[in-house]
């Protein structure tokens, strides 16, 4: 029993609409036929294809505001709702107040506990080791969580070996950063490599955080490159993906990509789309961004 995480930032529930949400524009034909041809949006909110089922998340946890990054993805990978027990959403990072609650409750921390294998497949650069190491702590939820639950977090080398995968999906940007000899490769490839990544563990994280760059650049072109991209390596991984042996989950944190006419996040729910094993059984659980690392420890 394994699961593959697909966590892509800043992608809301929005109305059908080209004018305005990319997913109405982008070339997905991957995505469409992993949900039977159909887009999740306002108006279609749940519902159920032959590989998939689609449930919308509340985002916005009860908490008057926008939704933030940095509570968002606290609730999403702890299960404890961290914009009430702060009184506010707050974003991109999380607040130090937060720090304990991610050390003591992330997803791989309760998965560890269990003997459960867990990888975050996303690399990193050296910049990003240079900065830990000078003891700042402006971390994301993902990479605190790795941090303070002993996660190997993944560099350049494990890239090379393509035993992780860039956070670009195709190492476009890894030449700037200091490393002209790392080939840039398909998003297919990227989308296989994923794949054979979880064949390894039986939990595997993968975070897109260009969807909610996207959002903010409200750029049409930008922003439906950036969808394309990722649908392209959905595909390579749902190429050898095991429905009777694995569970794909895709989610977000908050809004944003799918409303261009404002550079803010939305307070729109964000789809939760889950293929292969026990889909109807997580489908009929989950509701809002606190419902899915329980799930997802109780699954495994």
């Amino acid at each position: 029993m394994r699961v593959i995480f697909l966590f892509l930032d800043g992608v809301g529930l929005g109305k059908a609409d080209p004018a305005v949400n990319p997913l109405f524009t982008a070339r997905l034909p991957h995505f469409r036929s992993l949900l039977g041809g159909k887009i999740p949006y306002l108006g279609l909110r749940r519902f159920s294809s032959d590989r998939a089922e689609v449930v919308p998340l509340n985002a916005t946890l009860r908490v008057a505001g926008l939704p933030q990054s940095g509570t968002g993805q606290a609730a999403l990978f702890t299960g404890v709702n961290a914009s009430k027990l702060i009184g506010r959403h707050f974003g991109p990072y999380p607040p130090s107040t937060l720090h304990s609650l991610i050390r003591e409750q992330n997803i791989f921390k309760q998965l560890k506990a269990k003997g459960r294998s867990v990888c975050f497949s996303n690399a990193f650069p050296k910049q990003f080791f240079d900065y830990v190491a000078s003891g700042k702590r402006r971390l994301s939820v993902t990479t605190l969580s790795c941090q303070n639950a002993g996660v190997e977090i993944l560099d350049a080398e494990a890239l090379g070996r393509d035993e992780a995968v860039s956070a670009d999906i195709t190492r476009g940007r890894w030449p700037e950063l200091g490393y002209p000899d790392l080939p840039v490769i398909t998003p297919r490839d990227a989308g296989r490599h994923l794949w054979n990544i979880s064949q390894k563990h039986a939990f595997t994280l993968f975070e897109y955080w260009l969807t909610d760059y996207a959002g903010h650049g409200r750029g049409v072109t930008t922003a439906v490159e950036v969808l394309e991209r990722f649908d392209g390596m959905l595909g390579g991984l749902l190429e050898d993906f095991a429905p009777k042996e694995c569970t794909l989950i895709l989610t977000s944190d908050h809004g944003n990509i799918e409303d261009l006419s404002t550079k803010s996040h939305t307070r729109n729910p964000v789809p939760c789309i889950i293929s292969g094993r026990k889909r109807q059984e997580l489908s009929a659980i989950l509701r809002s961004l606190t419902d899915v690392t329980p799930a997802l420890v109780s699954l495994l």
